[in-house]
């Protein structure tokens, strides 16, 4: 599936290295130089293009005319909703998912602004508060509006039941899926012989029930 992703931030990372592990072809748009030059460092050049997300061209020039996905993600809800009309309107994208930043502004993001699926964060902090979730070790980077599934990150306890142990010999739910690995600023992909360690940052696509498992065995 060829997926164009705008904006390089945590979140447009994180998406583009699932989305790779995935054996999907992805397309990176950032306009950031900063931003950009760390995402040189974190995931193949040929899959990044710097400029403006919101400009036709450059959307073009990655290639959005065979795109399938179009995941607008940047920080800013004007551009998020802006690439989102365009490429539903104007390069008939059959799927776009957008990021919502502000809660103010999620009334906006739906199919008359070309939006088919809106990540909304503003209803995480609530979530957290009714579910008694451990702020300190584990936190959500989004929802998705359809079904009860997050992309949670969760920073591994010194004493935790993971800490020193394979993945494959970990007990984790059949409903989360793991992600990534953050370790001293590198991204690890993780396989069944991959160590966890104390102080590692875990990335997890996981269901509301999972989220609670997890909880238990990395924080």
């Amino acid at each position: 599936m060829k997926i164009v992703v705008i904006g390089g931030g945590q979140v447009g990372s994180y998406l583009a290295n699932l989305l790779l592990s995935n054996g999907h072809d992805v397309k990176v748009i950032e306009h950031r130089e900063k931003v950009f030059a760390k995402l040189e460092e974190e995931l193949p050049k040929e899959i990044l293009l710097f400029g403006n997300g919101s400009d036709p061209v450059i959307l073009e020039q990655a290639g959005i005319d065979e795109a399938q996905v179009v995941a607008a993600v940047t920080g800013a809800d004007e551009v998020n909703l802006v690439v989102s009309t365009l490429a539903k309107m104007e390069f008939a994208v059959p799927r776009v998912v957008a990021r919502v930043n502000n809660p103010k502004n999620k009334w906006l993001f739906n199919a008359t602004m070309g939006v088919d699926v809106g990540v909304n964060q503003a209803d995480l902090m609530g979530h957290f508060v009714v579910e008694e979730m451990d702020l300190k070790s584990m936190f959500t980077l989004f929802k998705l509006n359809r079904g009860d599934y997050s992309i949670v990150q969760i920073k591994v306890a010194d004493k935790a039941p993971a800490a020193d142990k394979l993945v494959k010999d970990l007990s984790i739910p059949k409903k989360a899926v793991l992600i990534a690995i953050n370790r001293a600023e590198k991204t690890i992909i993780p396989k069944g012989d991959t160590k966890i360690v104390a102080e590692d940052e875990i990335l997890f696509l996981t269901d509301e029930h999972s989220r609670k498992v997890l909880n238990d065995i990395f924080g």
